[in-house]
């Protein structure tokens, strides 16, 4: 019989957080106090200006499609997001309203990768991009990044591994998991590089306004050549209803318009009427609001981690993350984190999600619950590290 199951699924990696998740839902269905610190997800509601927008649309009963690249108000509204923010001109044509940033890097990779052709990626990194490529027969090429790079890519690194099948290289800043920015120097590099060589340059920016202490630039400061990934989810509260956007270089406009027609059609029409509402004033008032909460967070966990003897080489300037050390205690963070989850209730990611450099020796804390609650997790691992739960 001729096997079933495509051969790219054993090429597709776990996503072990989500182990992690299932296995915290099992302990509070038995009753168990969990603290989750493990997945992307704010503890903030979706802005009330939002799920109003939503619900005037909903009450109209015109639900219908939209244009595959989005609702042209959309669009503009948000070239005006960049021009306003960033100082950038975008024709409109080029953005792309997407069912979330997976969509945008599915509409990115779709146009752009050929079968064998490798993307060079950060070692650590989200480890669905790799998997996004992997669905298309490209390749991920992980290269090891430290605390001397920021935990980027660099331009030399990049000219490196750069070979005849490299297609291009993607840069995440804020990245997750280590929530740090590459500097505009090495940004303005890395894209020239990426040019020079005739690849594509993918810049994943879904955690821009999350920043904290510093800005972010945009891709587009630096060149019009480059695929530029963003999101409703982070900064703007909107996870579940599953909205991002794609900008592409002029040449791809007609391309990623008939992809994004035979892979989904469009995106759904309520969250682009939602998302409308995003750039209202009162909205981005309310999210300047959670930013500075989310900086007041992650000094609070930045601080209680390297009390407790992590090592964190560099103190996030972006996202919600933080990517601790933990060799001090463990030679395996994936054991750990299951042991911490079973012992104390909280959870956390294990390294081994991100990639390979490291990865045994590092756990991510998401700060994406209140400080309360992340006082009790702290007083939790104070005392898991104090009991000996380590594993050998």
């Amino acid at each position: 019989m001729r096997k079933r199951l495509a051969e790219r699924n054993s090429e597709i990696s776990s996503f072990h957080v989500m182990e992690l998740l299932r296995r915290a839902k099992q302990l509070e269905a038995q009753g168990r106090d969990i603290i989750h610190m493990e997945i992307g997800e704010p503890d903030f509601p979706t802005p009330p200006t939002v799920i109003d927008a939503a619900i005037k649309h909903l009450q109209t009963g015109q639900v219908k499609y939209t244009p595959a690249a989005g609702l042209p108000e959309l669009q503009h509204k948000i070239a005006d997001f960049y021009q306003n923010r960033y100082k950038v001109t975008i024709n409109h044509q080029r953005i792309f309203v997407t069912p979330g940033a997976s969509g945008a890097f599915l509409l990115a990779f779709g146009v752009t990768l050929n079968p064998n052709e490798e993307l060079l990626m950060a070692d650590p990194c989200y480890p669905c991009n790799s998997n996004f490529a992997t669905l298309f027969g490209g390749k991920s090429k992980l290269i090891a990044v430290d605390a001397s790079t920021r935990f980027q890519l660099t331009a030399q690194q990049i000219t490196a591994n750069w070979t005849p099948s490299t297609k291009g290289a993607l840069i995440a800043s804020p990245s997750n998991p280590t929530g740090t920015l590459i500097s505009p120097e090495e940004f303005k590099k890395t894209i020239d590089t990426v040019n020079n060589l005739g690849g594509c340059f993918y810049s994943d920016e879904i955690y821009h306004g999350l920043v904290y202490d510093t800005t972010a630039k945009t891709a587009l400061v630096y060149s019009d050549d480059v695929f530029v990934i963003n999101s409703f989810s982070k900064y703007f509260g909107m996870t579940g209803w599953r909205i991002g956007w794609l900008i592409v270089p002029e040449e791809f406009i007609e391309a990623a318009e008939k992809l994004a027609q035979n892979i989904y059609i469009a995106t759904s029409t309520q969250s682009q009427y939602a998302a409308l509402a995003a750039f209202d004033e009162n909205t981005l008032l309310e999210l300047e609001n959670r930013r500075a909460e989310f900086a007041a967070r992650r000094d609070f966990l930045y601080d209680s981690l390297i009390g407790l003897g992590f090592e964190i080489p560099i103190k996030p300037e972006g996202a919600f993350y933080i990517y601790a050390n933990c060799k001090k205690f463990t030679d395996d963070s994936h054991q750990f984190a299951l042991n911490f989850l079973e012992a104390e209730g909280v959870a956390i990611t294990p390294g081994i999600d991100f990639g390979r450099h490291e990865a045994h020796h590092t756990l991510r804390f998401a700060y994406t619950t209140s400080i309360a609650k992340m006082a009790i997790a702290m007083e939790r691992l104070e005392r898991f590290i104090k009991k000996g739960y380590l594993c050998l």
